[in-house]
């Protein structure tokens, strides 16, 4: 219980997809709903979960909160799997995306100009034949009780399964959260880049950054004394 609510973190199943392809275009965009900048949310929600939910739905978690989903975890361990699918449907999505490109928003439009022309630019490096995970989280779940449940869980499965290490790519502003956050919960931060498509929608610089975890050192997500 926290704060008079029931949390329950669990694995997911298949009847949450479609709740958890909402919370991701919710979520999409800064935290928020990703409609200012991306209208069509199938196509966004069939890049981000489809193969979590589809392909290796055994390393997806969801965290309820009085029996709601209010936030998930969707991991891999079988990058090479994960890469394969992506070939396939990369080209679904972008013949997808052609056929409908005319009836999006001039916002739309810039997005996929920039998918196309810049984002690969600018994902950081990440580690390869690695475990990852993202983690998405409602406005009002997001505390550090739940969040750190949730990786828990994730962090658990994985030492069980005997992955040695993971990695995570997460959205950061410079002014709000950093290295050392990232740091006090074992993680280490390798790299960071910054997200330009957000120029035009928040003040100050957006970054997607890299940081690992060795799971044999500390297979929980905690944090140091002091």
């Amino acid at each position: 219980m926290a704060d008079g609510k029931h949390i329950e973190i669990r694995k997911y199943q298949s009847a949450d997809r479609a709740q958890v392809r909402e919370l991701c275009c919710a979520t999409g965009f800064l935290g928020k709903p990703i409609d200012p900048v991306f209208e069509d949310r199938e196509l966004f929600a069939d890049y981000l979960t489809a193969y979590y939910t589809d392909w290796e739905a055994e390393s997806a978690f969801v965290l309820l909160v009085n029996g709601e989903i209010r936030g998930y975890l969707l991991g891999s361990r079988r990058p090479f799997r994960q890469q394969c699918y992506a070939f396939y449907q990369n080209a679904s999505l972008s013949l997808r995306g052609a056929l409908r490109y005319r009836r999006y928003s001039a916002a739309s439009k810039k997005f996929v100009q920039w998918i196309l022309r810049t984002a690969w630019r600018e994902v950081p490096a990440a580690p390869r034949r690695t475990a990852h995970f993202h983690i998405n989280l409602l406005a009002d779940a997001r505390q550090v009780a739940t969040s750190r449940a949730l990786v828990d869980s994730y962090l658990a499965y994985l030492h069980a399964c005997g992955e040695k290490r993971v990695y995570g790519q997460m959205v950061v502003f410079e002014d709000r959260r950093g290295a050392k956050m990232f740091e006090r919960y074992g993680f280490k931060v390798l790299n960071k880049s910054e997200i330009t498509k957000y120029r035009d929608f928040h003040p100050e610089p957006v970054y997607l950054c890299t940081v690992v975890k060795d799971l044999d050192e500390n297979s929980q997500c905690y944090a140091k004394a002091g």
